[in-house]
C-alpha cells in the first residue's frame, strides 16, 4: 500500500495485488485509492461508520473514469459520509431499486389478483400488465414517470384503441397502488395526473325481433348454441351461464342458483327456469366426472376443470352463419354487429316495456343492486 498522487502513469504502472492512496499534492483526497487485483485497476474510496470501515467501488479506470473524473467522484461520495449517509447502503439500495422492474412488480402482482379477482377480470389485468405494459418492464418502477406512462397510454391508443388504453391504464394504476402498499418507497402512483383516454359511452344497443330470431336460428345444437338461447331466455351474464354447475341447477323446482363466488356482486341469485330454458340444460350432455354444464371434456383432475372456453372463435363462426344466411336472401347482406351483452339488454327491455315488469322486479332478476342507475336495466 503505497500514499502518493493518483495519476495516469501512476495508475499505469500499479501492479498486482497493489493499492495507491491518493496523498502528498494539493489536491490529495484522504480515503480516495486506486487498487489492482489481477485485471483492470479500479477507483475505490474508504470510510468509517459507526466505527467500521467500508469500501465502495467507484469504477475501473478507463473511459469514463480517469484520475481527475474519480478524484471528483470520491468528494461527492466522502460528502455524502460527511453529512451522515452511507454511499455503500445507498448504493445496494440503488441496486435493488434497479431490479425491482415494471416487468416483475407486475408479475409479484398477478399473483395477488389471482386470488382477487374473477377468472374474466384477472384474464384482463394480465392480458394488461404482461402485453399492453411489456415496453416499458425493463424500467424501475422507482424510475417510471408520467411522462413515461402518458407516452406509452398515447401508444396504446393509437395501435388497440380508446378502451383497451383506460383499461389498460386503470390496471397499471391498482398495481401501483398494490406495490406502495406492500412497502415500495414510491413517492407517488406515476399514473396519477395522465389523461384518461375517453370510453365509449354505455352502448344501448337492443336487438329487434328479426335479429333475436336470426341469432337464434344459427345456432346450433352445441354448449354454445345453448349457452347463446340461454342468455336470451335468462337474461344472465356471460360467465355466469358458462359456467353453470349441475349442483346450481334444481329440476323439480325449475330453479337455477348462482353462489355468490361467481356473480358480480357476490350474492347468491336465483333463477327460475322456464320450461324452455329447462330443456336446453337437460340437452346438455352430463358427465360423471365433472359438475360443468358447458365445457370442454374431462381434466386430468377436479382443480384443472372449467367452464366454456373459446368464445371469441364460437361467436366468430356464429356471425359467419348468420351472414352467410343474410346472403341467400341477399348477396349484397351485411354482417349483424352485436355483442353477447346485448341479449341481456334486450330481455331487460322487453320485460320492461312490452311485458310491464316493474323495474325493480327486472332489477331482481338481473341481479342488480335495486336502483343503480348505471347498469344494464338503466340503459
Amino acid at each position: 500500500m503505497v500514499s502518493k498522487g493518483i495519476t495516469v502513469r501512476a495508475v499505469q504502472a500499479l501492479k498486482p495485488g497493489e493499492t495507491i492512496w491518493d496523498a502528498n499534492h494539493n489536491e490529495a483526497v484522504r480515503g480516495f485509492g486506486i487498487r489492482r487485483q489481477r485485471g483492470d485497476a479500479v477507483y475505490v474510496i474508504k470510510y468509517r461508520v459507526f466505527g467500521r470501515q467500508r469500501f465502495v467501488t467507484i469504477g475501473r479506470h478507463g473511459s469514463p473514469w480517469t484520475p481527475d473524473k474519480a478524484r471528483r467522484e470520491a468528494k461527492r461520495l466522502l460528502g455524502l459520509v460527511a453529512s451522515g449517509k452511507d454511499p455503500q447502503a445507498e448504493k445496494a439500495e440503488a441496486r435493488a431499486k434497479a431490479a425491482d422492474t415494471l416487468g416483475k412488480v407486475a408479475n409479484d402482482y398477478l399473483k395477488h389478483a389471482k386470488k382477487k379477482q374473477k377468472p374474466r377480470s384477472y384474464s384482463e389485468t394480465e392480458r394488461h400488465l404482461l402485453i399492453n405494459w411489456k415496453p416499458l418492464h425493463v424500467a424501475s418502477v422507482f424510475h417510471l414517470q408520467r411522462r413515461h406512462i402518458a407516452a406509452r397510454l398515447a401508444q396504446i391508443e393509437t395501435e388497440r384503441g380508446a378502451v383497451s388504453a383506460a383499461r389498460g391504464r386503470a390496471a397499471l394504476s391498482a398495481m401501483f397502488n398494490w406495490a406502495m402498499r406492500e412497502g415500495f418507497d414510491i413517492p407517488a402512483n406515476p399514473v396519477f395526473g395522465t389523461n384518461r383516454p375517453a370510453e365509449p359511452k354505455s352502448r344501448q344497443r337492443v336487438l329487434t325481433d328479426g335479429e333475436l330470431a336470426e341469432i337464434w336460428s344459427a345456432c346450433r345444437d352445441s354448449d354454445h348454441g345453448r349457452i347463446i338461447k340461454l342468455l336470451a331466455l335468462t337474461g344472465q351474464r356471460r360467465d355466469e351461464v358458462g359456467g353453470m354447475h349441475w349442483s346450481e341447477i334444481d329440476e323439480d323446482k325449475k330453479r337455477w342458483t348462482i353462489p355468490g363466488s361467481r356473480t358480480k356482486n357476490h350474492r347468491e341469485h336465483m333463477v327460475p327456469l322456464s320450461d324452455s330454458a329447462l330443456a336446453l340444460v337437460a340437452a346438455s350432455l352430463r358427465r360423471i366426472d365433472r359438475d360443468y354444464v358447458f365445457g370442454d371434456g374431462p381434466r386430468r383432475n377436479s382443480d384443472d376443470q372449467r367452464g366454456f372456453s373459446g368464445w371469441s372463435k364460437a361467436k366468430a363462426a356464429l356471425d359467419q352463419r348468420i351472414l352467410e344466411s343474410r346472403q341467400r336472401a341477399d348477396p349484397k347482406a351485411k354482417r349483424l354487429l352485436w355483442r353477447l351483452h346485448d341479449l341481456r339488454r334486450t330481455c331487460a327491455t322487453v320485460m320492461a316495456d312490452r311485458l310491464g315488469v316493474l323495474p325493480y322486479i327486472v332489477e331482481a332478476v338481473l341481479n342488480h343492486v335495486s336502483g343503480h342507475k348505471a347498469g344494464v336495466a338503466g340503459v
